[in-house]
């Protein structure tokens, strides 16, 4: 049952008014199951590929994620939000996949966004775009001169432009007549791209700045500390 009584064509408040957050009782049982089956598969290479030393990083983006996603701004009838997956995804790489699932998970118990059994397409939808978008432009970010700054607000545009192509997807192979609303959730984000965009290029200037090797991937220099075993070990200078 897609949930549908407003008319052919039209879906709930539920989904309108919180763009990204697509809410219980709108989508199919297989694009549910497909949703929850690649997340769980994306989670899983996250979970492999973050390791000790970016989970204090991890946790501090999976905040912003959450905080940037509860402010909304209305744009006619409905509302949009900025949603920071680019940026996650810039940084932690498939990393992505846990983080954005923690953050959508304590959004739909806390403040009824989205829903538990949607939890799997709401987070490939968000994380998904992120991993690609740190495939495709993570090289432009280790690059000098403008090529970061293009990167980056590729990176912020482009994956917010990927996450409404996937919210219409996975409206339009639940109910083809769910095709306009699809088109209208992609427009009303296209002053979000922007703005994602600008924001995370602002960020990694800061970031080339400040801490470079969180856009490297590589660990800062941990002396006089020699990491042995899991373990931290006090080691002498020579």
């Amino acid at each position: 049952m897609l949930g549908n009584p407003a008319g052919e064509g039209r879906l709930p408040n539920t989904l309108t008014d919180k763009e990204m957050h697509i809410a219980e009782g709108i989508l199919s049982g297989p694009v549910l199951a497909a949703g929850a089956v690649l997340t769980l598969a994306g989670t899983g290479i996250g979970l492999k590929k973050l390791d000790t030393e970016k989970i204090a990083r991890a946790g501090v983006l999976s905040a912003c994620f959450f905080v940037a996603s509860l402010i909304h701004v209305p744009i006619g009838p409905s509302s949009v939000h900025l949603i920071f997956n680019g940026a996650v995804g810039m940084i932690l790489g498939w990393g992505a996949f846990p983080v954005i699932l923690v953050a959508l998970m304590l959004q739909a118990v806390f403040f009824q966004y989205g829903g538990i059994t949607t939890l799997g397409v709401n987070t490939f939808i968000m994380a998904f775009p992120a991993v690609c978008c740190y495939l495709l432009f993570h090289g432009l970010i280790k690059k000098r001169e403008i090529w970061p700054l293009i990167g980056a607000f590729a990176t912020g545009a482009v994956s917010v432009f990927f996450s409404g192509l996937l919210v219409g997807a996975a409206l339009f192979f639940t109910k083809e007549a769910f095709l306009n609303v699809a088109a209208l959730v992609v427009a009303a984000h296209i002053p979000v791209m922007i703005v994602e965009g600008i924001v995370t290029l602002f960020l990694v200037m800061f970031l080339k700045r400040v801490q470079p090797e969180m856009l490297t991937g590589e660990n800062a220099p941990r002396t006089p500390h020699e990491r042995i075993g899991g373990a931290e070990k006090e080691v002498s200078n020579p």
